[in-house]
């Protein structure tokens, strides 16, 4: 406990500036000395180019501002100085593939401080960096270490317990230990924590007056890349992102008096990332107006305390899905450090029971946003409306949900009662040779996307610059229109998001009768 205070006390003396500066900066560290480099080395690199091809091409604020990359060998060496990401690739993937070309194992002895004095020397580079670029603006402060090893983490904290007690800490937020392991040399316990989901199974190791986490993860590209899209969520922690407004007496309408509201402190957080901000321009300015919508809420970035306020509950079974739409956001319990600790423990117990009581009761609950801002016509505020669903995780989901105004006039014609054998057999042949799976998991579907979004950050930006008619060479070549990324990119934006993880309680068919919704909860990324 005293440990987590210390990092709040050192966290104060950042001031909540812009957004994009409450993103810290990273330093990774690869140590290469370990026995399975071999293995690591292919997926380690394809794993790591494909979460910063995202990286620079979603635009918004930059998601990654800065990163490092040191390798221990026999010493340590710095592959990548501190480099702005966005705008960067080319850079960076000349960087991988050095990474790539290092030599494999049993060139190098284990063993030695290399991995402590690549943490030293990356936060004495980060510190230089830091004096260096206040006076251009930059305000960000902070940066977060991830260390990727074959060898003992244990072994590994201990050390950095030793060899750092005169460093000076200030601007570090934390030291990730990911232990890479082969499957074969996993316990069985230690499998589950390998799985690619979004919260990675880790333990908190308290020293220096901040935490070191330590994971344990299996060698093979989706875990990995799962790993580095962590660096990709909203990692500010100055405030609160969602108020979420109960009746203080319960949910009962008689007993409650309208006027008294239980506020629960939440966090949003990105289900997936939303595929139009990978076109665009590279500052973000053609999304920046959809923050302002009255009809849209953004986990990223995190500009706006929203409210929503609790105005019925709703059976499970009707709720029609045809009437859901955006982005759906998972809502947490808040991790502000401005919030003491007491006032933090109760609201999240009390977020626990409220999952608790809406799973019990087979409930959603219907929501409705207060605008921070009013139309142009200063008389008129738009609301918005939204159901949040439960899960049997300490997490609800939250989506829009249309209204009346939305709404089109749609007929679902019922279906025959009779129809001709010569079309059903057909249609029962083709079904019986689907394959079955029990749930939907994305991780098994790929689009070809990362290669996309690669072959266009290749293309050097000259290429991409207008030039006046008369002054157009004459030559036969293939034009890059600004209207192709966003074509590209445009069948992504129909998919249906995987909603499914959080689900009705039972089976019902309503007025959208090509529509049934599945009866049970249950996690796909199991």
């Amino acid at each position: 406990m005293n440990s987590r205070k210390l990092v709040s006390e050192t966290r104060r003396a950042f001031p909540a500036t812009k957004v994009h500066c409450l993103q810290p900066s990273r330093i990774l560290i690869v140590d290469v000395t370990a026995p399975s480099w071999t293995n690591t080395c292919s997926v380690l690199s394809e794993a790591l180019e494909n979460t910063l091809c995202l990286a620079c091409s979603l635009t918004g604020p930059c998601r990654v501002p800065l990163l490092s990359l040191y390798v221990v060998q026999n010493q340590q060496e710095c592959l990548l100085p501190f480099t702005q990401v966005r705008e960067s690739f080319a850079r960076i993937q000349a960087c991988i593939s050095e990474l790539r070309s290092l030599p494999r194992e049993g060139c190098f002895p284990q063993g030695g401080n290399g991995v402590v004095q690549a943490v030293q020397d990356g936060l004495q580079q980060f510190k230089q960096y830091s004096r260096h670029t206040v006076a251009g603006g930059s305000t960000n402060s902070s940066v977060e270490i991830t260390i990727l090893t074959s060898q003992s983490s244990k072994e590994m904290v201990k050390n950095l317990e030793k060899k750092l007690k005169d460093v000076d800490l200030v601007s570090l937020r934390r030291i990730q230990v990911i232990e890479v392991l082969k499957r074969d040399f996993l316990e069985p316990e230690d499998v589950n924590q390998c799985m690619p989901v979004e919260e990675t199974s880790s333990s908190d190791i308290a020293i220096l007056g901040m935490d070191i986490d330590v994971q344990t993860i299996e060698d093979n590209v989706i875990s990995l890349e799962m790993l580095f899209k962590t660096w990709l969520h909203d990692y500010g922690t100055e405030r609160e992102h969602l108020h979420l407004l109960l009746p203080s007496g319960g949910f009962s309408h008689a007993t409650a008096p309208k006027t008294t509201l239980m506020c629960l402190k939440c966090d949003l957080q990105e289900r997936l990332l939303n595929p139009g901000l990978l076109s665009g321009t590279p500052d973000g300015t053609v999304r920046a107006a959809d923050l302002n919508s009255p009809c849209q809420m953004a986990a990223w970035p995190a500009t706006v305390l929203y409210k929503l306020q609790v105005v019925k509950a709703l059976k499970s079974e009707g709720v029609c899905e045809s009437v859901l739409y955006g982005l759906p956001f998972i809502i947490k319990p808040t991790s502000c450090w401005q919030l003491d600790w007491d006032e933090l423990e109760i609201n999240q117990h009390s977020f626990h029971a409220l999952c608790h009581s809406l799973l019990k009761r087979k409930w959603m609950l219907l929501a409705k946003r207060e605008p921070q801002n009013t139309s142009p016509n200063w008389n008129i505020m738009v609301h918005s409306y939204y159901i949040i669903v439960p899960s049997d995780s300490a997490t609800l989901l939250v989506k829009a949900v249309a209204i009346r105004e939305l709404l089109l006039p749609s007929t679902f014609p019922a279906l025959l009662a009779e129809y001709p054998e010569r079309v059903y057999g057909p249609i029962e042949s083709a079904l019986n040779s689907l394959e079955v799976e029990v749930a939907y998991n994305p991780l098994h579907l790929k689009s070809n996307l990362y290669k996309y979004l690669k072959s266009m950050l290749y293309k050097p930006v000259h290429r991409q610059q207008a030039q006046p008619r008369d002054q157009r060479p004459e030559r036969h070549q293939p034009k890059q229109h600004p209207s192709k990324a966003k074509a590209m990119v445009a069948p992504l934006l129909m998919a249906p998001s995987p909603v499914q993880v959080f689900r009705p309680a039972t089976m019902r068919r309503d007025s959208c009768e090509h529509l049934l919704i599945p009866k049970e909860y249950d996690e796909f990324l199991q």
